[in-house]
């Protein structure tokens, strides 16, 4: 099984800490990724508001020359970029978008198959060979710590597309904690939007969302969450803080990629990672 990679714009910026995790994850369980050569942005937040053209033409790019490579299954860790890599293999598996996908093929001198297995990180690391090797590495359990599973939009919705977990009740990132020795809570707000891109234009908007999302998290004795989507860490990291009255911030609740949940558990160097985050982290390394 040849696996390629996708970090996408994000992992390459604001989110360094969640592809490091990825990658030490899956070196430490003895797996080989390889980034997609010249690989562009898939136009996530932006572009597939803008122009239904780039929203397939961006993410199709990436998978003809996924498909180049000769890779069997790409891993996708963004909740963005993995929703609008699933929306263009659904779309072209339809019928739709056929002139554009002549055309794409016409430009990069390829045929386009649609038959490259697109995985989110929860996915990748609950296939049965991989989960049974990061239960035999863990180092340092996690002692029934209580985790909220935060899943957001992007990983769920539609659901005809993405096919990831059921959108109403997922349960697939509380089974992976539970390998952890963790214990999930059950919340209510796991799948609620946290607002998104709607951070810049209506940050008002974001903080209401977001602190609503925390207080059910706390409220059913969360002692941190956990997510696998950049923009989603970065809203509940950042805008369940009140900067402009730091001293009522005293029931602040860290949100951790899970990658570097798995990465603590296995006994990697966790230090850089959790020194990104604005609310830090209770775990001690």
């Amino acid at each position: 099984m040849k696996t390629g990679y996708y970090p996408g714009c994000s992992l390459h910026s604001t989110a360094t800490e969640y592809n490091e995790s990825v990658l030490a994850v899956v070196k430490a369980i003895n797996n080989e990724v390889k980034e997609i050569d010249d690989w562009n942005c898939c136009g996530a937040t932006a572009g597939h508001s803008t122009s239904s053209e780039l929203a397939i033409g961006l993410p199709l790019r990436n998978l003809m020359l996924a498909e180049k490579e000769g890779f069997d299954e790409l891993l996708v860790p963004c909740a963005a970029c993995y929703n609008l890599f699933k929306t263009a293999q659904f779309e072209v598996a339809h019928g739709q978008k056929q002139d554009l996908v002549a055309d794409m093929e016409h430009q990069l001198g390829l045929t386009y198959q649609n038959k490259i297995n697109v995985l989110n990180f929860i996915e990748y690391v609950l296939k049965p060979e991989n989960i049974e090797k990061i239960k035999k590495l863990i180092k340092r359990p996690l002692g029934g710590i209580k985790v909220a599973a935060y899943y957001g939009c992007l990983l769920l919705r539609p659901h005809n597309v993405v096919g990831f977990d059921n959108p109403e009740r997922p349960t697939k990132m509380e089974k992976l904690l539970e390998a952890l020795g963790a214990s999930p809570v059950r919340w209510n707000a796991k799948n609620e939007c946290c607002g998104g891109s709607q951070a810049l234009s209506k940050p008002e908007l974001v903080v209401k969302l977001v602190n609503n999302i925390v207080a059910n998290a706390r409220d059913n004795e969360a002692e941190l969450i956990v997510t696998a989507c950049p923009l989603c860490q970065a809203n509940l990291d950042g805008r369940q803080i009140n900067w402009d009255s730091p001293e009522q911030n005293k029931q602040l609740l860290p949100v951790l990629y899970i990658s570097e949940l798995i990465g603590y558990a296995l006994g990697l160097p966790v230090e850089k990672w959790f020194a990104k985050h604005l609310v830090p982290p209770s775990l001690k390394a």
